[in-house]
């Protein structure tokens, strides 16, 4: 009986230990924090969900993101003066501006899929640019990844998960009009897709990272990750 309790322990140790190591941060010394934001009350995000591109994680370039220059090309430069959105992260690398409905630019009728206004978006996208992003994944399973973007001229991203499982290339349609009057808001012709791929996640904290593989100049507001119903 003493022999019987105690095998039946190990088994329950064993079996906290390996939930315990589900849930650490992956991968293991990966030194990136999530991104808070203590006035809008932001934490980890969740999947399922949506995962905000703007909020790719605390660390710096090289662990939290690289980014082509180190200048931040929407908030502080593009968008100048006070306020929330003008000054969003403006010491980090990653460009980051916000939707904008005067003049129509961002609510432009030749958008495929109307915006938010006042939406964080990432933008000023390039090929070999990479963001990260720590999340809770709920539930192990199979998610359908979609995505709120423009492209004036398509390409390809990748999502890494944990820096050992990826996605295939994931082609970016271009959201280019020819019958757009304004050459630069071809920048701002907002779409929806929520077919990019499917891809099985493990449940617990994982390090997403989002990569620019070709072509690039998107935008992204967000990927939402929906749970595929077996």
């Amino acid at each position: 009986m003493k022999l019987l309790s105690y095998f039946t322990l190990t088994v329950c140790f064993l079996c906290l230990l390996a939930f315990q190591s589900d849930k650490q941060s992956h991968p293991k010394k990966y030194r990136g924090k999530p991104y808070t934001d203590a006035p809008k009350s932001i934490g980890v995000q969740k999947i399922p969900g949506k995962v905000e591109c703007e909020y790719f994680d605390f660390g710096g370039d090289s662990i939290a993101y690289h980014d082509a220059d180190c200048k931040n090309n929407g908030s502080g430069a593009l968008n100048k003066g006070e306020g929330y959105l003008n000054n969003f992260r403006i010491n980090e690398g990653p460009d980051i501006s916000y939707t904008k409905f005067h003049d129509t630019i961002d609510n432009s009728p030749y958008s495929i899929v109307q915006p938010e206004k006042d939406k964080l978006y990432l933008g000023w996208t390039e090929p070999g640019e990479w963001t990260r992003y720590t999340v809770d994944v709920q539930k192990s399973g199979n998610y359908k990844i979609g995505v709120m973007y423009t492209s004036n001229r398509g390409g390809a991203i990748q999502l890494v998960i944990d820096d050992k499982d990826s996605t295939n290339l994931l082609n970016i349609t271009s959201t280019s009009d020819k019958n757009e009057p304004i050459a630069w808001r071809q920048w701002h012709h907002w779409n929806y897709t929520d077919s990019l791929t499917t891809h099985h996640l493990k449940a617990g904290r994982r390090v997403i990272t989002l990569k620019i593989v070709s072509l690039g100049n998107f935008n992204f507001d967000y990927l939402k990750f929906t749970a595929v119903k077996k």
